[in-house]
Formats: C-alpha cells, sequence, structure tokens
C-alpha cells in the first residue's frame, strides 16, 4: 500500500485528507507554479500567433501586439492586419475556450469521481449542439443582436438541457446522486444525438455546415467572441474555483463532504449550473471540441498533484495551451486546407488517455 504522498508524486487521484480542507493552511497555487504556467501559455500564444499560411518574424509580432495594447502608431506592412483581425482574436479564443473546458473537465472530474468525466458528460453540451445545428440548418439569424442566432440558440438549449437534466434526475432520485446524474446525462446525450442525425437528413443543402461546425472550429471568431468567453470563463470560472475545497472533498466520497459541514446539495447544483453555462458558451463559438476536458487535468494533475486548490488553476493554462497547439496543427498540417480543430484534439487526446491510463495501472500495480 502507498503513502498519501507516493500517489501525489505519481500522479494518483487521492485527494488531500478531508480534516486538512478547512484548516486555517493554505496551500493553493504557488508563485513559482503560477509563473511557470503563465510564461508556457504565453510562449505557445505568441507561437501560434506567428506561426500559419504566411509565417510572421516573432520581432514583428511582438511589435504590433504591443502598439495595440498601449494606442501606439502601427508597423507598415500585411503583418498588421493578419495579426490583429484573423489571427489574434482566432488564438485568444481558442486559448479561453481551452481553459473553460480543461476547468470543467477537472471540476467534473472532481464533483462525480469519475476519471473519465469532462465537461460533456451532463449531456449539456448535447444540448448546445442541438440548438446550434437547429439555427444552422434552419437559418435562423437575430441580426438585432451583436452575435449571431447560432451562439444564443446554442446557449439556450445548454441551459434547457441543464433543467430538464436536474428536473429528471430530482424526480428519479431525490438526493440527486452522481450516478443518476451521470446516468440520465448519457441517456439525454444519445436521445439529442439521435434528434441532430434527423435534422441533417432534412437539411442536405447545409450539411457540409453542420457537419464542419459540430467537429469544432474556431475558424472566423471575433474579439466580440473573445470577450464573450472572458466574461463567462470569469463569473462562471471563478464559481468553479471558489468551491475548490469543496471539490476535495467529493472527490473522496459525499459523505464525507457532508460530514465536514459541505451543503451537498447546493454546491452541486452550483457546480453543475456553473460547469453547464461555461460548456454552453464554449460550444457556441466553437462547436463541439471533445478530449480537452477529459485529458488535460489528467495531465496537470501528473504535475501538480491532486489537490483541486493547484489542479483546477493549472487546469485553465494547460487547457489553454494544449487547445492552441492542437489548433496550430489543425491550421498548417495539411496547408492550405484546414482541419476541423476536434479531430485534431481527438487523435491526440485519445493517444494520450491511452498512455496516461496505461501509465496508472503501471502504478498501482
Amino acid at each position: 500500500m502507498k503513502s498519501h504522498n507516493e500517489q501525489t508524486r505519481t500522479g494518483g487521484e487521492l485527494p488531500p485528507p478531508a480534516h486538512n480542507l478547512h484548516s486555517g493552511k493554505r496551500e493553493g497555487f504557488r508563485a513559482g507554479e503560477f509563473l511557470l504556467f503563465s510564461l508556457v501559455t504565453l510562449a505557445v500564444m505568441v507561437l501560434c500567433v506567428c506561426v500559419g499560411s504566411v509565417s510572421l518574424p516573432l520581432k514583428e509580432t511582438l511589435t504590433v501586439i504591443w502598439n495595440a495594447i498601449w494606442g501606439l502608431p502601427m508597423p507598415s506592412g500585411i503583418s498588421v492586419p493578419i495579426i490583429l483581425s484573423v489571427r489574434l482574436p482566432r488564438v485568444l479564443c481558442v486559448a479561453l475556450t481551452g481553459a473553460a473546458l480543461s476547468l470543467c473537465g477537472g471540476a467534473m472530474q472532481g464533483l462525480l469521481k469519475n476519471p473519465l468525466a469532462d465537461g460533456s458528460t451532463l449531456g449539456v453540451a448535447s444540448g448546445a449542439s442541438l440548438g446550434a445545428v437547429i439555427a444552422i440548418a434552419f437559418g435562423i439569424t437575430l441580426p438585432q443582436l451583436p452575435f449571431a442566432g447560432t451562439m444564443v440558440l446554442a446557449m439556450v438549449f445548454a441551459f434547457l438541457s441543464l433543467l430538464i437534466i436536474l428536473s429528471l434526475a430530482y424526480k428519479i432520485d431525490f438526493s440527486m446522486s452522481t450516478n443518476t446524474i451521470i446516468l440520465i446525462g448519457v441517456i439525454y446525450s444519445m436521445f439529442i444525438s439521435s434528434i441532430i442525425a434527423l435534422i441533417i437528413s432534412f437539411a442536405s443543402d447545409r450539411v457540409k455546415q453542420i457537419t464542419f461546425w459540430t467537429m469544432g472550429s474556431l475558424l472566423g471568431t471575433s474579439l466580440q467572441n473573445a470577450l464573450v468567453l472572458l466574461c463567462a470563463l470569469v463569473v462562471f470560472g471563478g464559481v468553479i474555483l471558489r468551491y475548490s475545497r469543496e471539490l476535495n472533498a467529493f472527490a473522496v466520497s459525499e459523505n464525507n463532504a457532508r460530514n465536514i459541514g459541505v451543503s451537498v446539495r447546493r454546491v452541486k447544483l452550483l457546480l453543475l449550473i456553473a460547469v453547464s453555462a461555461l460548456i454552453g458558451v464554449c460550444v457556441s463559438i466553437g462547436g463541439t471540441i471533445g478530449f480537452v476536458g477529459l485529458v488535460t487535468p489528467h495531465m496537470v494533475r501528473m504535475i501538480v498533484g491532486p489537490d483541486h486548490k493547484r489542479l483546477l488553476p493549472a487546469s485553465l493554462f494547460g487547457g489553454a495551451s494544449f487547445l492552441m497547439l492542437a489548433d496550430l496543427v489543425a491550421r498548417t498540417l495539411l496547408n492550405p486546407i484546414e482541419l476541423p480543430i476536434g479531430v485534431v484534439t481527438s487523435f491526440v487526446g485519445a493517444f494520450l488517455f491511452i498512455v496516461i491510463f496505461y501509465r496508472s495501472k503501471r502504478v498501482r500495480i
């Protein structure tokens, strides 16, 4: 039998002891870790802005970004519109989406005590996809709003899906146990997938557009989209980070959380709502992007350990870097053809998850 410290160093799932969750000692994300993760994320971001179908010099890229931030005169050349109008908005959206998906995945794995959980486990991502597919298939637009009808409908359907799932879970199981929520989420996702397939069969002229969107893509995203993602991440991500201690207790068991004074039902509802809202916003802008919320928290857990006070902030940076690199591969691998980012994350994520699973099994043996 391994000790607690040994399992933490090897990337195990054991959370901190319950009696430390509400102690006066604070052991959150350390300054050195924050600096390291920040520098890596910024380096990846600059790399993704520089590299593409047209490669740009590092010095010129940094000059354009710096001048844009401080309102200084811009240098002449074709690089300015490429950086400010195309690449920088897209890279920002990719980074924020990756951070949100990874944060949701880490929270859901702790909340549901399931290493295979991620932000889409509830079925909310499927609901958001249904709303977007309806908007695309029937050409629904909202010209009076600054954002397309696809985004609005995806967010509306995400929240409706959450209400349906939680209502069904409450009717079936008053205590709203984890297993009940997971089961209903899986069934709901299968039901929504059949509806999406039915809509696609009647929208032959828009099948290509729908298919490309369902595979995930952040092509053509704008600074307005990045602002929406940032606001959602600050508000709902802040709620998730606020309950990192409670997630440590949930990772042991719900009874353990209840015994140390956690309002299990209230905290669970708040976390589910926050995760669902973040997933809805991400899906509405970037489509269905798989494996980010599943794999990234596992990789980060090997570095910082299972304590959610460190794991969740690190997952923000890890998810942003992972998705930016995946988007870079999607843009450049078959240039000038662009792959859907969801295809790249599925390939890479499936391979990484097999490696992580294999290593965890060897550690336990």
